[in-house]
C-alpha cells in the first residue's frame, strides 16, 4: 500500500475564501515529521510556480510527488482544456509524480452549486476526458478522474455515465462519492479495474445527507465536521482494501481529511488527526 497526504487536511484548498492557509513550510515540515514520504501538489500558489523551484521545494523535506488535483474545464466546446494540463503535466516531469487527478470543473467558483449539463455538454466532456489521458500518458503521467461535489461529475449516475461514455479511471474519492449518492464499496467491487487512484476520505453520513437534501451547503458541512479522522465515520474502509487488494491495485492511497481553519493553530492544528488517520491506513496493510 503506497500512503501519501495532501494539503487539503491542512486547510489549503483552491477555493477562495475556504479559510486560513497555512504556509508550505510548516504543511511540509508536519509531513516530514509524521514520516509521510510522499504528497500530491496542493493547488496554484501553495507550491512554486516553476517545476524546478517545486521540485526543490519537495526534496527540502524529502517528500516525493504523486501528482496533483487539476480542475479542468472539460464540457465547454469552445474551450480547449489541453494548454492548461500541459503546463499542469510540465511540473509533473520536473517533479516525478505520475498521477494526474482531474476534475470536471463547473465553471463557478467553489463546490457549493453546479448548472446542468446538456447531452452536447457531456460528449464533448467524454472526448475531452479521452483526449487528456492520451495527452498524460504520451508523457508518462496516469490520468483518472476525480468525481467531487458541486463538479459536473458529482451523482451516482453522473459516475455511471461516466464510466460507459469514457476509457477514463476514477480517483475514487471515498468521500466525495459517498456526499454525492454513490456507494464507494460497491464502486471498488464492481469497477476495481477502472480505479486508478483513491482519496481515503471517511465521512459523517448525517450531514453528508444535509448537503444532499439542500439544508447546508458543501462549505457548511465541511465547516462542520464532515469530515472525520479515518474510521471514525460511515466509509467502510476494509472492504475498500479487500476489494481492490483483489483487483491488485497498485496506485496511491491519498489521505485526505478537508477541513477549513478560522485562523494560523497555536498547538498541533490538524496535525493530531492527520497522524491518526494514517496509521488507520497503515494498519489496514
Amino acid at each position: 500500500m503506497r500512503i501519501a497526504a495532501a494539503p487539503i487536511s491542512w486547510g489549503v484548498c483552491e477555493v477562495p475564501g475556504w479559510g486560513h492557509q497555512m504556509s508550505p513550510e510548516r504543511v511540509l515540515g508536519e509531513m516530514a515529521g509524521l514520516g509521510i514520504e510522499a504528497t500530491e501538489f496542493g493547488p496554484d500558489g501553495f507550491l512554486p510556480d516553476s517545476p524546478v523551484d517545486k521540485a526543490a521545494a519537495l526534496a527540502a523535506y524529502g517528500l516525493k510527488a504523486v501528482g496533483g488535483f487539476v480542475p479542468t474545464l472539460l464540457h465547454n466546446p469552445d474551450h480547449d482544456p489541453a494548454p492548461a494540463v500541459e503546463r499542469a503535466l510540465d511540473s509533473f516531469a520536473a517533479v516525478g509524480g505520475d498521477v494526474l487527478v482531474l476534475a470536471a470543473s463547473s465553471g463557478q467558483d467553489g463546490y457549493d452549486s453546479r448548472p446542468v449539463l446538456a447531452e452536447t455538454g457531456w460528449q464533448t466532456m467524454f472526448e475531452s476526458l479521452d483526449r487528456l489521458k492520451d495527452l498524460a500518458a504520451a508523457r508518462g503521467v496516469r490520468a483518472c478522474l476525480h468525481p467531487h461535489v458541486g463538479t459536473m461529475v458529482e451523482t451516482a449516475d453522473d459516475v455511471r455515465r461516466v464510466l460507459a461514455g469514457s476509457s477514463i479511471p476514477l480517483c475514487l474519492d471515498t468521500g466525495h462519492l459517498a456526499i454525492g449518492g454513490s456507494d464507494p464499496v460497491e464502486l471498488a467491487r464492481r469497477h476495481a479495474d477502472r480505479v486508478a487512484h483513491v482519496h481515503a476520505k471517511d465521512v459523517d453520513l448525517a450531514l453528508a445527507k444535509r448537503v444532499q437534501d439542500g439544508r447546508l451547503t458543501y462549505r457548511q458541512a465541511v465547516a462542520e465536521g464532515l469530515y472525520t479522522v479515518l474510521g471514525a465515520g460511515d466509509i467502510d474502509f476494509r472492504a475498500i482494501v479487500a476489494a481492490l487488494n483483489r483487483a491488485g491495485f497498485d496506485g496511491w492511497y491519498v489521505m485526505e481529511q478537508d477541513t477549513i481553519l478560522a485562523g494560523e493553530p497555536a498547538g498541533a492544528g490538524p496535525l493530531e488527526d492527520v497522524k491518526s488517520s494514517i496509521a488507520f491506513l497503515k494498519a489496514l496493510v
